[in-house]
C-alpha cells in the first residue's frame, strides 16, 4: 500500500490535496465555470464552512493552473486601504517568487511604489521583498498598479480575496466605489469575493444602492451533506487501518450541525484515539470533545476576560440556550438577569461585529461550537 502522506487524514486549518478534501464537486464546477466564462463570484456562507479550502480545491486544478494565474489574499485581519494594498502586493509577488525571474522584473517595473522593498540576497542572489505597511504611502496607487500589473500578465488571473467585507470597516471613505472602480476596469482578471458575514456581503453585492451591486454572481455553501461525509470519513478510517462505527460520524455531524471546521475537527481527534486496527465508537466522542476544548480552555478564558460585564453576561445566556431567540424580550431578559433590552442589543452588537456570536434568521448562537460547550460546563 502506498505510503500515507500524514498521519492523521483529518486535515484541519489547511487545504494539502484533493485526498484528503471531501466533496463539493457540484460547488467546484460551478466556481469553474463562472471562472472560465470570466464572471466575478461572491462565495458567501458562515465562517469554517470551508470557503478558503474550497478556493484553493478550485485553483489546483490542472484546467486552472495550466490556463490561469491564481492569488489568494487574506484581508480578514486588515482595518485599512494600506494594509489591503500590501497583502494584495505581497500576496501577488509570492506567488510568482518561484516563477520566472522576468516574471518578477515586470513586477517592479510596473508597481513602482513598492520598488522600494526589492533587494537581492547577498548570499543566495535571490530577490527579497521586505517593504513594510507603514512604507505604503499612497495605497490607492499601488492598488492601481497592482491591478495594471495583473492586467499585463501572459494568461489570465483569478484573485481571490478572502473575508471581502472587511472593507466596509476601513475608516478611508468611498473603499468600495474605489475598488469597484479599479475592478471594473479589469479585462484579464476575474474575482472571488468570499465572504463570512452573510447580511454585509448580501447588502454589498445585491442593494442597489452600492457600488458593488450586480458585480458578481452570488453563490453560497452550506454543509456537505452528511451521507456524502459519512462515505467519506468510513473510506479514511479503512484506509488508514481503522474502521468507524455506524452513527458516530451522524452524531459528531448533528452535534455540529454539519459546520465543516468543527465536524473535522471533532473527527482529528476521534481517529487520533483510535488505534491501528481498532474501531472508533461512541463512546470516545465525549472524550474526543473534552480533549478539544480542554486544549483551547487557556483562550476561551482569555477571551472571556477582555469581554465588558454585559457582554459576558449575554455570551453566557446564549450560551445555555444553544440556540437563543427573542433575546431582547423580557422573558429572556428577566431568566438570565440581563440589565435591558436595550443593554441585551448594544452587547449583542459588539459580540456579532467581534464574530462571537452569530444571528441566522431569528435566532443567535455562540460562534464556535467547543467555546460554547465550555461555557455551559463552566457557567
Amino acid at each position: 500500500m502506498r505510503r500515507q502522506a500524514f498521519h492523521n487524514p483529518f486535515v484541519v486549518g489547511k487545504y494539502i490535496s484533493d485526498e484528503y478534501f471531501c466533496d463539493r464537486k457540484k460547488e467546484t464546477d460551478t466556481l469553474l465555470k463562472n471562472i472560465r466564462n470570466g464572471r466575478n463570484v461572491a462565495l458567501i456562507s458562515p465562517r469554517r464552512m470551508g470557503k478558503t479550502g474550497l478556493i484553493y480545491h478550485t485553483f489546483s486544478r490542472p484546467e486552472i493552473r495550466k490556463d490561469f494565474h491564481v492569488f489568494f489574499v487574506d484581508i480578514y485581519s486588515t482595518s485599512s486601504l494600506a494594509e489591503f494594498a500590501y497583502l494584495f502586493g505581497k500576496s501577488v509577488y509570492d506567488e510568482l517568487k518561484p516563477r520566472k525571474k522576468v516574471l518578477q522584473e515586470k513586477f517592479f517595473r510596473i508597481i513602482q511604489s513598492l520598488r522600494a522593498g526589492f533587494s537581492l540576497d547577498p548570499v543566495t542572489g535571490e530577490p527579497k521583498f521586505e517593504i513594510g505597511i507603514g512604507e505604503i504611502v499612497a495605497p490607492q496607487v499601488t492598488l492601481a498598479e497592482i491591478f495594471e500589473y495583473l492586467e499585463a500578465a501572459d494568461k489570465p488571473c483569478v484573485v481571490a480575496i478572502d473575508e471581502f467585507q472587511q472593507i466596509g470597516t476601513y475608516g478611508e471613505k468611498n473603499i468600495e466605489a474605489l475598488l469597484r472602480s479599479e475592478i471594473q476596469k479589469c479585462k484579464n482578471t476575474v474575482f472571488v469575493f468570499s465572504g463570512s458575514k452573510r447580511h454585509l456581503m448580501n447588502n454589498m453585492f445585491n442593494s442597489s444602492s452600492r457600488p458593488f451591486y450586480q458585480s458578481a454572481i452570488s453563490m453560497g455553501l452550506g454543509p456537505i451533506p452528511l451521507d456524502i461525509y459519512e462515505d467519506f470519513a468510513s473510506s479514511m478510517f479503512e484506509r488508514y487501518g481503522r474502521h468507524i462505527d455506524a452513527g458516530v460520524t451522524e452524531r459528531v455531524y448533528r452535534n455540529y450541525d454539519g459546520c465543516t471546521w468543527f465536524v473535522q475537527m471533532m473527527m482529528n481527534e476521534l481517529f487520533t484515539l483510535t488505534e491501528e486496527g481498532g474501531n472508533c465508537t461512541e463512546d470516545k466522542i465525549p472524550i474526543a470533545e473534552h480533549n478539544v476544548i480542554s486544549v483551547q480552555e487557556d483562550s476561551f478564558k482569555d477571551l472571556l476576560s477582555r469581554l465588558a460585564p454585559k457582554q459576558k453576561m449575554l455570551l453566557q445566556a446564549v450560551a445555555r440556550e444553544k440556540d437563543a431567540k427573542g433575546i431582547t424580550s423580557a422573558e429572556f431578559v428577566n431568566k438570565y438577569r440581563l440589565s435591558s433590552a436595550s443593554s441585551v442589543q448594544a452587547a449583542a452588537k459588539s459580540l456579532l461585529k467581534n464574530d462571537m456570536l452569530t444571528h441566522t434568521d431569528d435566532s443567535y448562537r455562540v460562534y464556535d461550537y467547543f467555546f460554547a460547550k465550555w461555557l455551559r460546563e463552566n457557567f
